[in-house]
């Protein structure tokens, strides 16, 4: 396996940056990329800017031809090896996969604490949520190979959560899927073309009957395009190896599940394949 740097931006981009250093500025741009290739699958660290803050987003993907596009919307432990993991799948599938950066710096932590404070303000402001996302979405035009009209978007528990977010607020997707992530997030659907894969567990103390009840009736009412499957037996976080040991230690009621996570993945890429034709 090789690691090498990608070259710098041209001096010309060099030149437009350093003139807008004293202003305040979102705008995007690309910092470094730190890109490594191992047989047909190639990973990269993509890291841009926002508010003067350096964000490093995840892509992985085989090959050169132009493909689908799957943003990975992480767990509350930030941009861990477990949904890194998950954007190497999606490539081994045939897509271009974009791990999303929330935190800023590829961040990840590793209490309950940490996560819940990281993660707070986006179940609060939610519009900040689909900033973080619209901004790593942007990075997408950097790659030919990244087809920009057929967007998609999966997440994790809070990824879950945000990528319904995104079901409510961005056009263009076409389509989201959220595994045991939270369905109400205080924004109502902006529109009826984004189609929505729900997969939860039946046994999720942390979604309760109450608001799976709520969001149902919020889709039937907006009339959405959602399926919703309930895994009998799975609790939080049954997609997740790793979920059992963190249930144990902190006295969390999530645990890996993996008939649920196989069957999951499984509906999953059918979804994908339905909303990429």
């Amino acid at each position: 396996m090789k690691k090498f740097k990608i070259a710098l931006l041209s001096f010309s981009l060099l030149v437009a940056f350093s003139c807008q250093q004293e202003k305040k500025t979102d705008d995007i741009s690309n910092l470094q990329s730190v890109k490594t290739t191992s047989g047909e699958m190639t990973t990269e660290e993509v890291s841009y800017d926002i508010d003067g803050k350096t964000f490093k987003s995840f892509v992985a993907y085989t090959g050169d031809e132009v493909k689908p596009v799957v943003m990975v919307l992480p767990e509350w432990w930030g941009v861990t090896d477990y949904v890194k993991n998950r954007a190497k799948q999606l490539a081994e599938l045939g897509y271009f996969a974009m791990v999303v950066d929330y935190y800023g710096g590829g961040k990840t932590v590793e209490t309950p604490d940490e996560a819940s404070k990281l993660a707070e303000p986006f179940y609060k402001i939610p519009i900040n949520a689909k900033l973080m996302f619209d901004k790593a979405k942007a990075q997408l035009l950097k790659f030919p190979n990244a087809n920009y009209d057929k967007i998609a978007a999966i997440g994790y528990c809070f990824g879950g959560a945000q990528a319904l977010n995104m079901a409510r607020q961005e056009d263009e997707l076409k389509g989201v899927v959220s595994f045991h992530g939270n369905l109400m997030t205080g924004i109502k659907p902006k529109n009826n073309d984004v189609k929505i894969l729900v997969l939860n567990g039946e046994a999720d103390t942390f979604v309760p009957q109450e608001e799976i009840a709520a969001f149902k009736k919020q889709m039937d009412s907006a009339k959405i395009d959602y399926k919703f499957i309930s895994y009998p037996g799975a609790v939080h976080s049954f997609t997740n190896p790793a979920s059992t040991e963190i249930g144990k230690k902190y006295d969390m009621k999530v645990a890996y599940n993996k008939e649920a996570d196989e069957k999951s993945w499984n509906e999953m890429k059918t979804f994908l394949q339905e909303i990429f034709k």
